[in-house]
């Protein structure tokens, strides 16, 4: 086997779990080959270099060997290598949600009942008054 189609390729190396999110992912542009946008029926072949973007994680690869079947997890690393820059940008990248706040830490803690209802007082009180 010396071409697979990038939608099976993309499976079998376990970027997704299933065939149709890796084809839908070709269609809707976020996968590359060569520098180019294919369709999901594009053939893959060992030496040719891919962009998946997963979420916010961008990987650049370059296809070792290909395959139609889904294997162990061990097996499908060996299908694809990631070029160095990558695997630093995909680092930083991580690195960076561990040490940026989560959404809403800056709101402090959660109010008390007994808080909660004096803002409702607060709020009522001012939407009664007339300005």
């Amino acid at each position: 086997m010396e071409q697979v189609r990038i939608d099976k390729w993309l499976w079998a190396a376990r970027f997704y779990k299933t065939r149709s999110l890796a084809t839908d992912a070709v269609v809707g542009g976020h996968v590359q080959l060569n520098g180019a946008r294919v369709k999901a029926a594009k053939e893959v072949r060992a030496g040719d270099e891919l962009e998946v973007r997963i979420g916010t994680q961008r990987w650049l690869l370059v296809v070792k060997d290909v395959s139609e079947r889904r294997g162990p997890a061990t097996v499908a690393r060996t299908l694809y290598e990631e070029t160095e820059e990558s695997a630093a940008a995909r680092e930083a990248q991580a690195a960076a949600r561990r040490l940026s706040r989560p959404l809403g830490a800056d709101l402090g803690e959660r109010p008390t009942k007994q808080a909660r209802r004096r803002l409702e007082a607060l709020r009522k009180a001012q939407r009664r008054r007339p300005s």
